[in-house]
């Protein structure tokens, strides 16, 4: 006979990853569980059903309605807060949406260079502190891997989503610790207080890899000591960190496309990690961002952003430039983002700007990407589909950097 723990466990696995969302068989429909639907912002994109009228009226004159819980106030991200570390490497569960973001680009033995991506997410839920069930998912935790190889021509990417609690899905405050599943199939980003080294790992049926990543400085504060605004309104806003410059070394597996045999590759490379948290990223009349973090082959580091707004037209932009590893860093840069070459996916239908020219005051630089199709579909998770890509930077011809550019909104208006 089971005991009441083994079953309420059970039934957790049941509630847990993958199967949140189910993805969609056709564009721009997908199946949205009600917990999702109300807990992580980017499923908004999705259908859900209509909720019941508050109209007093509409409801049958005999019905006392119950009063409703008081939904929890997120978090205000609130330019002057001083960033603290290692506490602030950990998770904010107050603030309402939260990312650990890592890319890079890896050189393997014998083939050539591929990319690599796994981000972490918390989602803080609409449902109230107070609801006293254990199954309440005030917090949900989900993950995106991918491995972007030119001779597959096409992203390799998985995800998963669950609900924390239960020893199955977790973000750690204090320090850096995101986990999904349990064993040796759980995918994992950790931080080595001791070494300020982290350890990656994600897989699937297709694909798997384990990194060690090293940073190269202490975190480089984006915007304002870490404020970076994303609108107009100074509530538009996140708390936002880099590590660019992480020295990578681990091993990557695959699976050949006709053979299905593994494959097993050493790899070394570079990184850049991000780590933002907010509770009101985009404003209404917001679509969607690109964004690029470039490893400079001088070891420096460039990000930039611009958000555009539903005409197309960019609303916001930031950008910080760092010259060489250890050398002055300029914030507060306003980068102009020119698409040279489109490509349009075949499976959403969307056009990305996937080739592009960044000016930023007298740098102008090319983007060109490892490959065309790093289409990422994540409407089995977050809800959206988006393009995270391998790109080289380079200046009138010459490579000045590699790294990754990010481009959402193209396949349908994000909803914060």
């Amino acid at each position: 006979m089971p005991t009441r723990r083994q079953l309420l466990k059970v039934l957790a696995l049941r509630l847990s990853a993958p199967g949140l969302i189910a993805p969609a068989g056709a564009r721009g429909s997908m199946l949205v569980s009600s917990a999702m639907a109300t807990a992580w912002p980017w499923a908004a994109i999705a259908a859900t059903p209509a909720p019941a009228s508050s109209d007093p009226a509409a409801a049958p004159p005999s019905a006392a309605a119950p009063p409703s819980p008081a939904a929890p106030t997120w978090g205000l991200v609130e330019s002057g807060t001083v960033l603290r570390f290692p506490q602030d490497h950990g998770a904010h569960p107050g603030f309402r949406t939260e990312w650990w973001y890592i890319t890079g680009w890896l050189e393997r033995e014998g083939a050539a260079d591929a990319g690599f991506q796994i981000t972490f997410f918390r989602s803080r839920t609409a449902h109230p502190d107070a609801n006293p069930s254990r199954f309440a998912p005030t917090q949900l935790v989900l993950a995106h891997a991918a491995l972007a190889l030119p001779e597959r021509g096409r992203l390799l990417h998985a995800q998963r989503a669950g609900r924390a609690g239960f020893g199955l899905a977790s973000t750690a405050t204090g320090d850096t610790r995101a986990i999904i599943g349990t064993g040796p199939d759980a995918w994992s980003l950790l931080r080595d207080p001791a070494t300020d080294r982290y350890r990656a790992h994600a897989g699937s049926s297709e694909f798997s890899f384990s990194l060690e990543l090293a940073p190269d400085a202490p975190p480089l504060l984006q915007g304002q000591a870490g404020y970076s605004r994303k609108g107009p309104s100074r509530s538009q806003a996140s708390h936002y960190y880099s590590r660019p410059q992480m020295a990578v070394n681990g091993s990557i597996r695959t699976r050949g496309s006709a053979s299905g045999k593994p494959s097993d590759s050493a790899v070394r490379g570079r990184a850049w990690f991000d780590h933002e948290w907010s509770s009101d990223y985009l404003g209404s009349q917001s679509s969607g961002w690109d964004w690029i973090g470039i490893n400079l082959d001088d070891g420096g580091a460039l990000m930039a952003f611009q958000i555009r707004g539903t005409d197309g037209k960019p609303t916001w932009r930031d950008a910080t430039l760092r010259h060489g590893a250890t050398g002055p860093v300029r914030s507060g840069l306003s980068p102009v983002f020119e698409t040279l070459r489109s490509w349009r996916s075949v499976r959403s239908g969307a056009l990305w700007p996937v080739s592009q020219r960044i000016r930023i005051d007298d740098l102008v630089i090319e983007l060109e990407p490892l490959f065309d199709d790093q289409e990422l579909d994540a409407r089995g998770s977050t809800g959206i589909t988006y393009w995270e890509g391998a790109v080289t930077a380079s200046v009138s011809g010459r490579r000045i950097g590699r790294g990754y550019l990010e481009l959402t909104g193209y396949a349908g208006a994000l909803r914060f």
